[in-house]
């Protein structure tokens, strides 16, 4: 389970989550919408551990920033934003397979089916990539891993259509063993795969039911 009670983030002055509660249980897949600006990114990376707050978080009843390795074991992160890794991406990918005890092979078999000609990058510094290999790769990573939660940010971004409805696939195969919460602008490619949306609006939850 995912708990979220009374969570606040600030930035200077700014107010970016203010007094969010959220409980996910397993099985719950949930659109996290909302416009830019609203505090969907900044709600994930709390989630992740990576920024401190105010209010508790646990996933599965750890608290993320006191036991980061723990939850990042467990979780399938793809970022909106790709990180500018130097590491070769045989590296990266046999890292990230080995922080979850995945076989790297799993991985690259998610990159294949995403159509991301992953043989002749094995080399290559990540940061040298496009940015739909990046966004393919992280996602190979997200989906190869053995992760039982996803937190996906705008993960369909740079895909082309073809890519796209592969990544769809890929999730909806995923789902049956893990909880879900992804932000898009795209609602309506998210109907199909989720049960929950949860919108918020200038860092409050405005709307949260089921689908």
């Amino acid at each position: 389970m995912v708990i979220l009670e009374q969570v606040s983030k600030r930035f200077k002055r700014q107010q970016i989550l203010d007094n969010v509660t959220v409980k996910i249980q397993p099985g719950e897949h949930i659109a996290l919408v909302g416009s830019n600006g609203a505090g969907k990114t900044t709600l994930m990376r709390c989630l992740l551990g990576e920024y401190r707050c105010e209010g508790t978080i646990t996933i599965g009843g750890l608290n993320p920033r006191t036991h980061r390795q723990a939850v990042l074991a467990r979780v399938g992160f793809v970022p909106q934003l790709p990180p500018p890794l130097k590491m070769p991406v045989n590296q990266l990918i046999q890292f990230a397979a080995g922080v979850c005890g995945t076989d790297p092979k799993r991985i690259i078999e998610v990159t294949l089916r995403l159509g991301l000609d992953i043989q002749t990058l094995l080399q290559r510094p990540f940061v040298k990539l496009s940015g739909g290999q990046k966004q393919k790769l992280l996602i190979g990573i997200a989906l190869g891993r053995n992760s039982d939660i996803l937190i996906m940010d705008e993960p369909a971004a740079n895909l082309d259509p073809n890519a796209r409805q592969i990544f769809l696939e890929l999730l909806k195969e995923k789902q049956e063993h893990a909880i879900t919460l992804i932000s898009s602008h795209r609602l309506d490619e998210l109907v199909a795969l989720v049960n929950r949306v949860l919108e918020l609006d200038m860092g409050k939850v405005v709307l949260d039911e089921g689908v």
